[in-house]
């Protein structure tokens, strides 16, 4: 945080800022940073002290006499609700204000059985999660869906695939049930947001995540923040065609999109159609441990027309690392490494002067750390976080000592 000027002193939502991110953790750093002075330091910690949302200790370290007290921010006060879709697996699970996970499940459904269907379900093992935990112990619910979202809104916005998720709003419906700031966006955004933070920043702001699993899909970090585009449709990247394709049709139309040819759903396709009996990823991996020739090759070729893709998109975007996950790429290094050849040899040689092309750090975490950090960022934001301390301070005496962020409450935003 920049040093205010004393007609914009820093609020106490601020100051929680400052804690959580380690940049202030004593009185003394505070009013360093900010330029408060030590009564206004005093009163913005004092607030968040009696709502909770820090504590303090004193074993800090010291330079002689009493060590200082040092801040840190309370994860524990609450929990978030997340969820990670995906066209057939679904990750779900509760974690505290700090995006560690507390306890995780996982669903196995085909999410085109719609909202009906899935919605519900959701809840239920949220529920299950919860345990004895109270309702009210729930700050906000983060989802990443297979599709193209429009944020703002929460509304699915795909028109070619998963037809009944179509202009469905998803926060009001899971809002009847738990009643908090509801957050949807796309699932690759989300993953990329999760690797991003917990493996990459801040020493780059620049990141392309790839994810090649039953779909091929894209999340754009530029500047630290994800590129979402004017309508949520930035990182489409699995309906981009490639040379060479063979003429596939594509389940958006059009032919030879890298998702037909180059997705897990696509390497199973080809090698059934080369007299290879593999129902699932799982297999795909036996014969490609056993060093089967028929395999490698389909998997390496799926890398190098993907490699095509990434490319283009190195060049358009010069970000400094690119991440391939997903089911494909955690499982297949042929497939990785072709990527790599493909993107270096084709991309400009300014834009793959100190690129890094690597696979997944975080692995099937990142997409419930991405959707946790995509509640936790707006709910602890400094203006939400100052409206809630003014709620609680009008109802504060009939509460007697609740958390302030038990007042974040109301419609989805």
């Amino acid at each position: 945080m920049r040093r205010r000027s004393a007609a914009t002193l820093a609020t106490s939502g601020d100051v929680l800022g400052l804690i959580r991110s380690g940049e202030a953790v004593t009185r003394a750093d505070i009013g360093r940073v900010t330029g408060l002075s030590r009564p206004a330091v005093a009163l913005r910690v004092g607030e968040l002290l009696e709502h909770g949302l820090v504590v303090e200790d004193t074993e800090g370290p010291s330079t002689g006499g009493r060590p200082p007290a040092r801040l840190r921010f309370d994860a524990t006060g609450g929990v978030v609700l997340v969820a990670s879709l995906g066209a057939g697996r679904t990750q779900i699970a509760m974690c505290d204000l700090a995006a560690r996970e507390l306890a995780r499940t996982e669903l196995e459904i085909d999410v085109e059985r719609g909202p009906d269907v899935v919605l519900p379900l959701l809840m239920d093992h949220w529920a299950g999660l919860l345990g004895d935990r109270p309702l009210s112990s729930v700050r906000g619910v983060g989802m990443g869906m297979p599709a193209t979202v429009e944020f703002a809104a929460g509304r699915v916005e795909s028109a070619r695939v998963m037809a009944s998720w179509t202009g469905v709003i998803i926060p009001p419906i899971v809002a009847a049930r738990y009643p908090v700031p509801v957050f949807v966006d796309n699932d690759v955004n989300v993953i990329a947001m999760g690797e991003y933070r917990a493996a990459y920043a801040p020493e780059v702001d620049d990141l392309l995540f790839v994810k090649v699993s039953t779909r091929i899909g894209a999340g754009v970090i530029a500047g630290g923040g994800i590129l979402r585009g004017a309508l949520g449709a930035a990182g489409e990247i699995g309906h981009i065609p490639v040379r060479d394709g063979g003429g596939v049709l594509c389940r958006c139309g059009n032919i030879d999109c890298v998702d037909s040819v180059a997705s897990g759903t696509a390497i199973l396709r080809d090698l059934r159609a080369r007299g290879r009996e593999v129902s699932s990823l799982a297999d795909v991996v036996t014969l490609v441990r056993a060093g089967d020739a028929e395999t490698m090759a389909v998997v390496r070729r799926a890398g190098r027309l993907l490699g095509e893709v990434v490319a283009s998109a190195v060049n358009l975007l010069n970000p400094a690392v690119v991440v391939l996950g997903g089911d494909v790429t955690e499982s297949f290094q042929p497939l990785v490494s072709a990527v790599r050849e493909v993107v270096h040899r084709r991309s400009t040689a300014l834009a793959t002067r100190s690129l890094r092309v690597e696979r997944t750090r975080l692995g099937p975490s990142a997409g419930i750390v991405g959707c946790a950090l995509m509640v936790i960022d707006h709910i602890l934001a400094p203006e939400a976080v100052d409206t809630a301390l003014r709620s609680a301070a009008l109802v504060g005496a009939e509460h007697g000592g609740q958390r302030a962020l038990q007042s974040v409450r109301g419609g989805h935003r």
